[in-house]
């Protein structure tokens, strides 16, 4: 039986972080979507996350900027279908992530690289909001703001050890 390998350039740690990290993230934006249905439907509900109250992942998942960024809002109204939990936005994000992981092209490597710097930028933006906005502490957003800074060094390895794959198949 013959496994299927990566092309030369590409990091042979690199699949099985990548499926590391989309599994986490997934699991994680998983329970966070758990946590603000299960929040919306019995307003007394508390999660395993809600740890004190400055440390509460219920009351960030269910504040204005747990669904479209709190942006979407803005342009398309707080109940529009557009307007969704940003956890649904993670576990799309995460279930690309790994499908596109699996396809060893330059092309593959620099949509997972832009999706991942979009994905680092909203946890940027998200992260600010949690300490200047909120003044809360959410394990699980932080844990996934983690897995997405390391989402990226992964992507950005792909990518690089492509380049260079397709630069000595070019020269050679």
């Amino acid at each position: 039986m013959h496994s299927r390998s990566l092309p030369v350039g590409i990091p042979k740690w690199e699949k099985y972080v990548r499926v590391l990290l989309c599994c986490l993230g997934f699991v994680l934006s998983v329970y966070a979507l758990h946590v603000e249905l299960s929040r919306e439907n019995n307003p007394e509900y508390r999660a395993m996350c809600d740890l004190a109250e400055s440390v509460s992942c219920s009351k960030v998942f269910t504040s204005r900027w747990g669904r479209g960024f709190g942006l979407v809002q803005l342009f398309v109204g707080k109940d529009s279908a557009l307007n969704q939990p940003n956890s649904l936005l993670g576990i799309i994000f995460y279930i690309l992530q790994l499908g596109l992981g699996q396809i060893a092209s330059s092309k593959a490597a620099l949509l997972l690289v832009m999706m991942s710097c979009f994905s680092v930028v909203g946890s940027v933006y998200l992260a600010a909001i949690l300490v200047l906005v909120l003044g809360d502490f959410c394990v699980v957003c932080v844990s996934t703001y983690i897995i997405n800074f390391a989402l990226l060094y992964t992507n950005l390895k792909r990518r690089t050890g492509l380049k260079g794959t397709l630069k000595k198949e070019k020269t050679g």
